[in-house]
């Protein structure tokens, strides 16, 4: 009998609670406050952020020079966010690829190898064909980093020669 009791009491208890964003206490942008070890509600952006006014395409830009640190974050990076489906050798043959996953092209085609780098930041930027934009999830500096570590798994392989598509009846 207790157990319905208690019950009942935390539904009628929560059944009135309508608060809004708009009726909880805000806190001016230049008051003090205890939220933050700075003592500040107003708090810089965090590294690496763009914001939504600036244009990205000034940042995408910026080709850094190619350095082993560069390197090695676009190592880190594609791990993260490629190899599941371009594979850890850049072989198109990421662990989604082996579950069904539409197969996309081998970082070792003479068409990518030939590819300038800003190729493979505008697709991580854009996406191109299945592959959707990462611009949401990997920043601007990350996506160089990605394509000097793409320059490096090229260099460990040959180029592969890809058969053109079929485009009608042989003769």
């Amino acid at each position: 009998m207790r157990k319905p009791l208690i019950l009942a009491v935390m539904l009628v208890g929560a059944c009135n609670q309508n608060l809004t964003m708009s009726d909880q206490k805000k806190l001016d942008e230049y008051e003090r406050s205890d939220i933050f070890r700075n003592g500040k509600v107003l708090q810089s952006p965090a590294p690496g952020s763009v914001s939504r006014e600036q244009d990205v395409r000034d940042v995408l830009t910026e080709k850094p020079p190619m350095t082993l640190a560069l390197v090695k974050r676009g190592q880190q990076r594609f791990n993260i966010f490629c190899s599941e489906c371009h594979g850890p050798a850049g072989d198109a043959d990421g662990m989604v690829v082996q579950r069904g996953f539409p197969k996309p092209p081998s970082f070792h085609e003479v068409r990518l190898v030939n590819a300038p780098d800003e190729h493979f930041v505008d697709v991580i930027t854009n996406g191109y064909g299945v592959m959707y934009s990462y611009a949401d999830r990997v920043p601007p500096a990350d996506r160089w980093a990605i394509a000097a570590y793409i320059r490096a798994l090229q260099r460990t392989n040959p180029p592969i020669q890809t058969e053109p598509h079929f485009q009608g009846p042989m003769q």
